[in-house]
């Protein structure tokens, strides 16, 4: 079956780690606003935020929350794991911080997203997958997420059909 990902990360520090991700073509995913898009949205305020969320996550089976050093606790990210996980989509966690910037640099490992929720009285992050590659160097994490992808989003989506 053909999935579908939503993307969700901290747009300034992770954009450039995030689209390596995007850009590897295991698995279809929503298309990036840029940057001209995204400010016209943040115009809109609230809602239209909201609004533009919503509509970038119909039709996708799975979120990937793509966590870098500052997305745990961002309003919006947190909107998206919240919205995903109640219209029963798949969701899960990778860390993306050691993946090269712009720049050339690494970042710090971020907290964990997903362990601001509970659900049915038990901690999110104990049953939404985190993966951390088991690498530093970038290289390394790249091939591993890129391997693995594919079969880390179809867990996400068997483990949420169980709740």
């Amino acid at each position: 079956m053909a999935r579908n990902v939503f993307y969700s990360f901290h747009y300034v520090p992770d954009n450039w780690r995030a689209a390596q991700v995007r850009n590897m073509g295991v698995l279809e995913g929503n298309r990036p606003a840029s940057d001209n898009d995204w400010e016209q949205v943040k115009k809109g305020g609230e809602s239209a935020i909201r609004n533009w969320i919503d509509s970038q996550l119909r039709g996708r089976s799975c979120t990937v929350v793509l966590i870098g050093s500052g997305t745990a606790g961002r309003k919006w990210i947190n909107y998206e794991i919240k919205k995903s996980w109640e219209d029963g989509k798949g969701v899960l966690g990778i860390y993306i911080h050691n993946l090269l910037d712009r720049g050339g640099y690494q970042s710090t490992k971020g907290r964990n997203p997903f362990s601001d929720y509970t659900i049915g009285g038990v901690n999110m992050s104990s049953i939404v997958k985190a993966y951390d590659p088991p690498f530093t160097s970038s290289q390394y994490v790249y091939g591993h997420i890129k391997n693995n992808f594919a079969d880390w989003v179809e867990e996400a989506i068997e483990i949420r059909a169980k709740y």
